[in-house]
């Protein structure tokens, strides 16, 4: 790898945004603060060594659209490990039914960091859950399953609710640590669309892909970008730009299979990744195996303002 490759990779960098404070959220979910403290005081304070929260189990994965290619066989799952991360829950008041007169409980809010953008973004405006496949070719990426399901809530004055219609963009590398339609040192991959795509949340502000698990390149820790673009009420654009990570002992496990060996020891782990380290590890996915690879379930709570 010449010192022009790293380079370009490093680019992949500067972090952008912040994150919400518990003022700033408070002030948003019209809680007080002895509550916030009382349901929710090991939110950004629970030691390393505590159990995340996870994710439930899929209990199969979406059918693919006639209209995708077969995907070539992939490898066998690893083992799951769990992340030691801790997660930002912020638990929004419930809302009283007014059909009913009882309660319901509102989607917890959850607020992330916003990260670097990068320079891999493209705009393609591919609409599709499975995003292994290149729609020119019908070449499809080798590489574990891996099924991500964002769950996107609005955060508001009168709590947390569902955010329907947002489109959630999402786009990595391959299992050899390129990415598509983009020119970069070791490779013009222009012209090409696989490992990119979006989904509109639907009306619980789900939206469902089914990828493979990324692989890497010098200079980062193991990640998946994703972008969330929605309008608010007063018909204002809202953009939200971050990246997902992954346990570094789940990863060590998958590179050790095909398509992913060969290619040597990764050069950069969590915790040496600067892009990480400026909060990561309230990006953390919690993975769980299934049939053929992994699934996993991000929450996320958005201010449109």
């Amino acid at each position: 790898m010449n010192s022009e490759c790293e380079e370009r990779m490093d680019a992949d960098d500067r972090p952008i945004g912040r994150i919400l404070s518990r003022r700033e959220v408070l002030a948003l979910l019209g809680v007080s603060a002895a509550a916030l403290l009382a349901s929710c005081s090991g939110a950004s304070e629970t030691p390393t060594g505590s159990a995340p929260t996870t994710a439930p189990v899929p209990t199969e994965t979406p059918a693919t659209s006639a209209a995708q290619p077969e995907p070539s066989p992939m490898a066998t799952p690893a083992p799951a490990v769990t992340s030691s991360e801790p997660s930002t829950m912020v638990p929004a008041a419930p809302t009283v039914n007014a059909d009913t007169g009882g309660s319901r409980p509102i989607p917890a809010c959850v607020v992330r960091p916003e990260q670097t953008e990068g320079p891999y973004f493209v705009d393609t405006r591919l609409n599709r859950a499975d995003i292994r496949s290149d729609p020119a070719t019908g070449m499809v990426k080798e590489g574990l399953p891996l099924l991500l399901t964002f769950v996107v809530s609005q955060i508001g004055s009168a709590g947390c609710t569902p955010l329907s219609g947002a489109m959630v963009d999402i786009w990595h590398c391959d299992a050899q640590g390129f990415y598509s339609g983009v020119r970069d040192p070791r490779l013009d991959t222009r012209g090409q669309q696989w490992l990119r795509g979006y989904q509109m949340t639907d009306a619980d502000g789900i939206a469902t892909f089914t990828t493979i698990y990324p692989g890497w390149y010098p200079g980062r820790a193991v990640h998946i970008h994703f972008k969330i673009r929605a309008t608010n009420a007063a018909g204002q654009g809202y953009d939200f730009t971050s990246q997902l990570y992954f346990d570094d002992a789940i990863s060590d496990t998958v590179f050790a299979q095909a398509p992913y060996a060969g290619r040597g020891r990764r050069t950069t782990l969590n915790q040496n990744d600067g892009i990480f380290r400026q909060s990561g590890s309230q990006l953390m996915l919690n993975l769980n195996p299934i049939d053929q690879g992994y699934a996993a379930t991000f929450e996320i709570g958005v201010d449109l303002g």
